[in-house]
Formats: C-alpha cells, sequence, structure tokens
C-alpha cells in the first residue's frame, strides 16, 4: 500500500517516465466504447413494470423481489407502476385476444430502449390453453426479446433469464443451441422444406390476422 502511495505520488510530481509510466497507466486506466458504456449501464438500471396477466404474476414480479432472491442485486429493484417510467415488461400469464392490445398499448408507451419477457407456457406458446380465445405466443404482436419455459418457471428460472437479457443489452448474448452445437440449417418448417418468399395472398392473411388481435371488432359491429 505505501508503494503505491509512493508511486501515485511521484506520478502526479512528473517523475514518472518511460517504461514506468507506461505500466501505472496500464494498470489505472480503463479504456472502453461510448455505446459499451451506455449498455453497460442499461444493463444494470432496469426499470421493470409492475404487470401481470395471470398465476405466472406470484412467480415475478412478486417473487424475484423477496429477500430470498432480490432482483436488486441486478439493479432491477425500481419497478414502476407506469409504462411511461419503465423500459422492461414481462408477460406473466396468458394473454387473451381481449388483452392483447392492452398489453401492446402498453408496450408502445414504454421508454426507449425497451425489453419484453415472455414468462411461462402460456405467454410464449398459449401453454394448455390451445383455444381461440387465447393469443398461440405472444410474439404474434409484440416483439420479445427473451422467453422463460416453465409452468411456472420457478424464481431462479426468471433470474436466469434476466441474467440472459442483461448479456444482450450489454451487446454480448449468448449463443442459441444452434450456434453452440454447430446446428444451422436443422430447423422445421411446417411445408417440408424451407420457406420462399410469402405470396400476396399469405401477407393478407397475416395483416388481417394481426389487425383482428390488435383491434378486435366491436360488440354489435357487422363484422363482429
Amino acid at each position: 500500500m505505501r508503494a503505491k502511495q509512493l508511486t501515485a505520488r511521484q506520478m502526479l510530481k512528473g517523475e514518472l517516465e518511460g517504461e514506468e509510466l507506461e505500466r501505472y497507466v496500464e494498470e489505472r486506466v480503463v479504456t472502453t466504447k461510448l455505446k459499451d458504456l451506455q449498455n453497460w449501464a442499461r444493463s444494470n438500471s432496469i426499470f421493470p413494470l409492475t404487470f401481470g396477466l395471470a398465476c405466472c404474476a406470484i412467480e415475478a414480479p412478486i417473487s424475484i423481489v423477496t429477500a430470498r432472491y432480490d432482483l436488486a442485486r441486478f439493479g432491477a429493484e425500481a419497478l414502476r407502476a407506469s409504462p411511461r417510467q419503465a423500459d422492461l415488461i414481462i408477460l406473466s400469464g396468458r394473454v387473451s385476444i381481449k388483452m392483447a392490445p392492452v398489453v401492446r398499448r402498453l408496450y408502445d408507451q414504454m421508454l426507449e430502449p425497451k425489453w419484453a419477457i415472455s414468462m411461462g407456457a402460456c405467454s410464449s406458446s398459449g401453454g394448455m390453453f390451445a383455444n381461440y380465445a387465447v393469443v398461440q405466443g405472444a410474439d404474434k404482436f409484440m416483439p420479445i426479446d427473451l422467453h422463460i419455459p416453465g409452468c411456472p418457471p420457478r424464481p431462479e428460472a426468471v433470474l436466469y433469464g434476466f441474467t440472459k437479457l442483461q448479456r444482450k443489452i450489454q451487446g454480448n448474448p449468448d449463443p442459441g443451441w444452434r450456434q453452440r452445437y454447430n446446428a444451422e440449417g436443422t430447423e422445421e418448417w411446417a411445408r417440408g422444406g424451407p420457406r420462399s418468399e410469402p405470396s400476396v395472398l399469405e401477407l393478407e392473411a397475416y395483416e388481417a390476422a394481426r389487425a383482428t388481435i390488435l383491434e378486435p371488432p366491436m360488440a354489435g359491429s357487422l363484422d363482429a
């Protein structure tokens, strides 16, 4: 400790020169990009939205803020009740057709940059509710950055997914299993092979389905 103090005093007096000065600077100065610094700050100061849809809301955000799991360790304990003050939404539960426009409105009102986590089987793929009343995957009406499987996923799984999101925000996302196992080209396709460019009819059908989810017809209208 005393030696470090003496070296710092010599540096301030301008007595360090040559290799000693270079070594002193290399040991104490960290250089980075402004973008990397911004992403690091964003990943450690996330403001989640206090939002829940169904039973998965018991696991998040209720359980992950308790003393046992403590989301504050990752700098995300400041949960916000207003989407205008939040930059992360966790879809915890099934998303009904009637609720989808509300969820999308909340997402559109959030701060930029913003992120979304689909937590549990119901919000990720419809889960056990394979019927006309539940959206079969939240990624059909809004962008999803991370899917957390389970019914319900444990709080440990939610925290693990949160750390994966942090690495994605920092620009260093974890590779998927296709990248890890060199399995590119093994994707499954509904028609037995890689899809070509969608036709005009397919695009029109997609836009019609998307409009139905985001803007359901009013009760009593001719289209209802």
